[in-house]
């Protein structure tokens, strides 16, 4: 966890005791670690044929302002591919951005 720059949490939407432990895990890797809401991917995956309703997923609220992905890999697996790669981007971009405001506090 030391040194993290993003977390992605996927969690099987299907299984309301999982969306509780996601809580947990959003408490100890990024509340814990000081990451941004922005550096925290949520994935609500839903298995084949579960009829995934992405619509009824109610979140508590430190977990509601994350982004979700909705993932179903048999249905739509580009979407998931596609949401992932923009949010390493974002990863990338923030740590550009830290590195950068870095090094010009050690010039000034």
């Amino acid at each position: 966890m030391k040194d993290a720059h993003g977390v992605v949490i996927v969690f099987n939407a299907d299984i309301p005791s999982h969306r509780k432990e996601t809580e947990m895990w959003y408490s100890c890797f990024v509340q814990q670690q000081s990451l941004q809401d922005t550096q925290c991917m949520l994935i609500a995956h839903h298995k084949p044929g579960s009829g995934d309703d992405k619509g009824s997923l109610s979140l508590s609220p430190p977990l509601n302002k994350l982004k979700l992905v909705h993932s179903n890999l048999e249905d739509d697996p580009e979407e998931i591919r596609m949401e992932f790669i923009k949010y390493l981007k974002s990863i990338i971009n923030s740590m550009s951005e830290s590195r950068d405001r870095e090094e010009m506090s050690i010039m000034t």
